[in-house]
């Protein structure tokens, strides 16, 4: 401030605060009074949640249940994604901003044909080969500027970015426009955990067998492993994976916080261990596949169902209550035709109804059903459904008594919600974490018997993991009653009513979900408000003889 401004505010020191006030407002050049109007806008601006899922089924289907959920909270939703991907979920969304939900999509360009991908391959499950698959991460690293230009244009102004992990450079984008970004990773914290504390103690690393078991350090609870098993996941010691996680885990340092699809019963132990050993702030809001309460909601969660759901219901109608099992392997599983059909031969041996979900079924194991009259020896007892199968439908309809599972995230949770014991059979990523959680910590599954996972691409290379008498004897120990499987299928039920209370009003999701908007919402305003100090320097520095009015 200069002499000449000191002289003239001293001339008015017997007025009264509110008539200094005024004589300061008047000293302040035009500059100044839009930066003042400017930050009353952005405090008085409608909160909006920006979201950008990675194009996999598995991670989008959760983020759209997270963007409705938010809506309901009053929330401005935007979900950034591209045609192909956004046509999935368009039914959902149109009867959610039908009820008066404020979601829109707006539509990203996919640059297929500059990575060399066919046109219109928008997500991993459209890859024509899994060769193509670095082709694909190539693409979503070339949507960083035009993510970032979108942001700039959107009205009102985003609050924050909630990104997938997959998006490593989502965190630079958010810094650049002072907002939060938030980290959305689609897995629990048991899985998160694991996957932290081998990441950095890594004596591990020094066992040269891969079939020796060592202890994961650093847990609530002891649990061994194999180097085999840590094949395609986050922990692979594949170069080229671990330059990618690492890449994911620097973003994560400068991340605002991280939402989880988990609920604080499920895991306690491991979201407080989670939490001390990031040093950032986690919430827990799952399972968010709860806010699907409308049976059309239910039915096309992630995408249209192959089979009419009316005919899908109609044969679990026919069922008694508790005798099916549901076999699901996941919306990228191809594995090999050969395990295939050892599990084809279980299920019919069994002699119990099921419903199989077959997706990317080679050619070689549609020969087999064919030549063998598979469909017709199991006419009435087994149901194959070949695509998208209604699997939050299914799952909680009563005559479900069984879940034959990859270990998917999003499956293990629609599991444990619809209260339903599981047969475990982890194919890759970090599925072989989350058997741990379902079978040694919450103790409602059994494992298959897969002893180390199918890399990604290789499931034909990989042949046979479980004999077809195998599964059958776990089939029948799953389903049997007896004292083990009455007190797995109580434990079941009691988790899945865990589940359900979380996310009542009142809930621990229900209430996380508050604390994490109004996080994000103080945090949008401290970061504006570091934004508005720098311009109010600014404006000081170019007019030191004006008064900067706080």
């Amino acid at each position: 401030m200069s002499a000449k401004t000191g002289k003239s505010l001293s001339r008015n020191t017997d007025l009264n605060p509110e008539q200094q006030k005024t004589i300061r407002m008047r000293s302040v050049n035009p500059l100044q009074f839009l930066l003042s109007a400017i930050r009353m806008a952005i405090r008085e601006q409608e909160p909006h949640f920006v979201m950008l899922p990675f194009m996999a089924q598995g991670h989008m289907i959760p983020m759209v249940d997270l963007a409705r959920l938010l809506a309901e909270r009053g929330l401005a939703i935007t979900i950034l994604t591209t045609p192909h991907n956004a046509a999935r979920f368009q039914s959902v969304i149109g009867r959610a901003i039908g009820s008066g939900l404020n979601i829109h999509i707006s539509h990203l360009k996919f640059p297929c044909s500059e990575v060399g991908l066919p046109d219109g391959c928008e997500n991993f499950d459209m890859l024509p080969s899994i060769e193509d698959a670095m082709k694909f991460f190539t693409a979503m690293g070339m949507l960083k500027e035009q993510v970032e230009e979108m942001l700039r244009q959107l009205k009102p102004p985003p609050s924050c970015l909630i990104a997938d992990m997959c998006f490593p450079w989502a965190t630079d984008v958010a810094l650049k426009l002072q907002i939060p970004r938030i980290l959305f990773n689609g897995m629990g914290c048991f899985s998160l955990l694991c996957m932290h504390m081998l990441a950095i103690c890594k004596d591990w690393e020094a066992i040269t067998s891969d079939t020796e078991c060592f202890v994961v350090p650093g847990l609530p609870d002891r649990f061994e492993i194999t180097k085999a098993q840590l094949r395609g996941t986050p922990n692979d010691p594949d170069p080229d994976a671990r330059k990618f996680w690492d890449q994911i885990r620097e973003a994560e340092v400068e991340a605002f916080g991280t939402v989880v699809n988990s609920f604080e019963e499920l895991e306690p132990e491991y979201i407080k261990e989670y939490m001390k050993a990031k040093g950032k702030r986690v919430w827990c809001v799952g399972p968010v596949s709860l806010c699907n309460k409308d049976y059309s909601d239910k039915s096309e969660r992630g995408n249209k169902a192959s089979i009419a759901e009316h005919e899908c219901l109609k044969w679990l109608d026919s069922k008694e209550p508790g005798s099916v099992v549901y076999v699901c392997l996941g919306s990228l599983s191809r594995t090999a035709a050969s395990q295939l059909i050892e599990l084809g031969l279980a299920l019919e041996a069994s002699n119990r109804p099921f419903i199989w979900v077959l997706r990317h079924a080679s050619e070689e194991f549609q020969t087999w059903l064919l030549e063998e009259k598979f469909e017709e020896r199991i006419k009435n007892r087994g149901l194959l459904i070949r695509g998208w199968a209604p699997q939050v439908l299914i799952l909680s309809h009563l005559s479900v008594g069984g879940f034959l599972t990859h270990c998917g995230w999003n499956s293990t949770l629609e599991g444990i919600t619809a209260g339903v014991p599981m047969i475990t059979w982890p194919l890759f990523a970090e599925q072989i974490f989350n058997e741990k959680l379902i079978v040694n910590v919450i103790k409602t599954g059994i494992r298959a018997g897969v002893e180390e996972p199918v890399l990604f691409g290789q499931e034909e290379k990989a042949g046979v993991k479980v004999k077809n008498d195998e599964i059958k004897r776990v089939i029948e120990r799953l389903m049997d009653g007896g004292e083990e499987g009455n007190e797995r299928r109580k434990r079941a039920k009691e988790v899945g009513e865990m589940a359900k209370r979380a996310v009542e009003e009142g809930g621990s999701s229900y209430l996380n979900m508050t604390l994490f908007i109004e996080h994000v919402i103080a945090e949008q305003a401290t970061c504006q408000g570091r934004t508005a100090n720098h311009d109010n320097a600014l404006v000081d520095h170019e007019n030191n003889d004006i008064l900067i009015v706080p």
